[in-house]
């Protein structure tokens, strides 16, 4: 099960509504440099903006591919380990507006895990040590250290 704290409202859904729970200007800032990492190809210059400018916890030599898409409005809830890779054209979501509520939750990524391309990260999910988390996965559970995952839905491979 995802750990996400929940956030119910009330008129128009949760995304109409989402300036209430975000600042626009925060929204914009981290729009920006958020695209300007998706397609440096510098790596430390990547990690740079996601550290000093986004708030993330990135640890040494963890490597952001190309197009790697960090949520806009919370990317201080996402921590990577040390070694690890996030592959080409990846989600990391940590919130979820919906029509009743909005949930938000952390994103832990252990240290020496590989995300294969195109994946999709949920709100709430911890990733352990050493995992492998194949392309084209939707992560909507936590991954147990050194497992091997795949597929939508989740599961081991």
């Amino acid at each position: 099960m995802r750990n996400v704290e929940r956030y119910p409202v009330e008129g128009p859904n949760a995304l109409w509504q989402v300036y209430r729970t975000v600042s626009r200007f925060k929204a914009v800032r981290n729009f920006v440099f958020i695209q300007i990492a998706r397609y440096c190809p510098i790596l430390p210059v990547k990690n740079w903006i996601y550290k000093r400018v986004l708030g993330m916890k990135v640890g040494r030599h963890t490597a952001f591919a190309l197009m790697v898409m960090v949520d806009v409005f919370f990317p201080e809830r996402i921590t990577v380990g040390d070694n690890s890779i996030i592959g080409y054209n990846s989600t990391l979501l940590t919130h979820e507006y919906l029509i009743k509520e909005y949930r938000l939750g952390e994103i832990r990524i252990g240290s020496n895990v590989m995300i294969g391309a195109n994946v999709t990260i949920l709100p709430g999910v911890t990733i352990g040590d050493d995992a492998i988390v194949a392309a084209g996965s939707v992560v909507h559970k936590d991954v147990a250290p050194g497992a091997r995952v795949g597929g939508n839905p989740l599961r081991e491979l």
